[in-house]
């Protein structure tokens, strides 16, 4: 039976030239790594081709201007990579091989995982739709275009996601990925909440088994003491990296941070707003206060 690795259909021709870049630090002094999965705009033409939907449309899925909202970390001693590629093209907080079968021109191979509930949502690791549940595609792809960005984007992200990790394990004994995100103000069709409006920030943990609680507790009281509405793991309890690289029990810890859209950018127009700048100090305070963490805390 054909795996992944061993898979012989041809890959498409590379489009996206740099799937992701890092910002370092000066000096590594914190077991902290960020993440910016979703806030890639980097859109291949062949791909805004073959959508149905204008380019501002297809931009609603993406989280927006959120690599900007947490780049002041490299100056508190941790490193920030960001994803170039964007969400709609391939999607990196999803296992790398969650397809809806309806997409594809031709059969899937036995192992690709085709009834998770992402996928049931089209929202798989290959979008079908997205945020406000528009479909993408006109007509339906190949599976080698699946291929290729999995292959050119999803994988090379995760692999320096996981360099960045065993790098700070290995100076520190532990690591806390923040896992950064946005979200839209209402919930939308797919989503556990359609309709509702939403708090200012979730901070997902897995419902408490991805990251020790005293990091979870901390975030949510400086947020707090800012004056933001911040609940825990409702609508979002972490995606696949929170749960994939937050393991407590072997001092890995993983925390997902969602921000409301509303408060730095207009959703329909893609802009940043009056607020852009108010939330970029906010969320550097937050970002202080996780890298100030002391490592032993995080051990067990």
């Amino acid at each position: 039976m054909a795996t992944p690795s061993q898979n012989a259909v041809p890959l498409m021709e590379k489009e996206v030239e740099t799937p992701f870049d890092i910002v370092e630090p000066l000096a590594l002094t914190c077991p902290v790594v960020f993440a910016s999965p979703h806030s890639g705009h980097d859109y291949p033409a062949s791909f805004v081709s073959a959508s149905q939907l204008d380019p501002v449309a297809l931009r609603r899925s993406e989280d927006a201007f959120v690599d900007e909202l947490y780049e002041q970390a490299p100056h508190f001693g941790a490193p920030l990579i960001r994803a170039h590629f964007p969400r709609a093209y391939a999607d990196p907080n999803r296992e790398p091989w969650e397809l809806d079968p309806a997409m594809f021109s031709e059969d899937l191979p036995s192992w690709v995982n085709t009834t998770s509930p992402r996928v049931h949502a089209g929202l798989g690791t290959i979008a079908k739709v997205v945020t406000d549940g528009a479909e993408i595609y006109a007509d339906k792809i190949p599976f080698a275009e699946a291929q290729s960005r999995i292959e050119h984007c999803y994988k090379p992200y995760h692999e320096a996601l996981q360099g960045l990790l065993d790098r700070t394990f290995e100076k520190f004994g532990t690591y806390l990925l923040i896992d950064c995100h946005s979200m839209p103000s209402i919930g939308g069709p797919m989503d556990r909440d359609p309709g509702n409006n939403r708090v200012d920030m979730v901070l997902g943990d897995a419902n408490g088994i991805a990251c020790n609680q005293r990091v979870t507790n901390l975030a949510h009281q400086v947020l707090r003491d800012m004056g933001y509405r911040a609940v825990l793991n409702t609508p979002y309890a972490g995606g696949f990296t929170t749960r994939n690289y937050g393991k407590p029990l072997e001092n890995r810890h993983a925390l997902q941070i969602e921000v409301n859209r509303t408060l730095y950018m207009d959703e329909i127009s893609i802009t940043r707003s009056a607020g852009f700048s108010k939330l970029v100090g906010d969320l550097t305070e937050l970002v202080k206060a996780l890298c100030a963490i002391d490592p032993s805390l995080l051990i067990r």
